[in-house]
C-alpha cells in the first residue's frame, strides 16, 4: 500500500512537471532535469511520510518482518537501476544526435553509429545488474 502512495506522489509531481513544460521551449535542459530530479526526491518524500502516517500498525509490523538491512537493499537496487538508466538515456541522447548527423553526410556510416548506439544502451543494462546482484544477496 506504501508503494502505491509513493507511485501516486511521484506521477502527479512529474505530471505537472509535464503539464508546466507543454508548448515552451526548453532553453536549458540542465535547469529543467534538476527540476525533475527535485520533484521526484520530494515526492519520493511526501510519499514515504504519507504512506507511514497512513498505516502506522501495518509499518511497524513490516518493518521488524523485513529489517532495515533489507530496505537499504532495496533502495539500493532502485537507485542503481535509475540511475544506469537516467544515463543511460542522456548517452543515447547525445550518440543518437551525432548519429543522425553522421548518417545524413555519409549514409554508409550507419552500421558504426549503431555500434555506438548499443554501447550507450549498455550503461542501463549495468545497472540492471547491479541490481540484481543486490537483490540476491538480500
Amino acid at each position: 500500500m506504501s508503494g502505491l502512495f509513493i507511485l501516486v506522489c511521484a506521477s502527479l509531481s512529474l505530471g505537472l512537471l509535464g503539464t508546466f513544460l507543454r508548448n515552451r521551449t526548453v532553453k536549458n535542459p540542465r535547469r529543467v532535469l534538476a527540476a525533475s530530479l527535485l520533484a521526484s526526491a520530494a515526492s519520493l518524500g511526501a510519499g514515504c511520510l504519507l504512506a507511514m502516517a497512513a498505516t502506522p500498525a501495518a509499518a511497524a509490523g513490516a518493518a521488524s518482518a523485513v529489517g532495515t538491512g533489507a530496505g537499504m537493499g532495496f533502495i539500493g537496487a532502485a537507485v542503481s537501476t535509475g540511475l544506469a538508466c537516467l544515463g543511460a538515456g542522456i548517452a543515447v541522447a547525445v550518440v543518437g544526435a551525432a548519429a543522425l548527423g553522421i548518417i545524413g553526410e555519409k549514409p554508409e556510416m550507419l552500421g558504426t553509429t549503431l555500434i555506438y548506439l548499443g554501447l550507450a544502451e549498455g550503461i542501463a543494462i549495468y545497472g540492471v545488474i547491479v541490481a540484481l546482484l543486490i537483490l540476491g544477496k538480500i
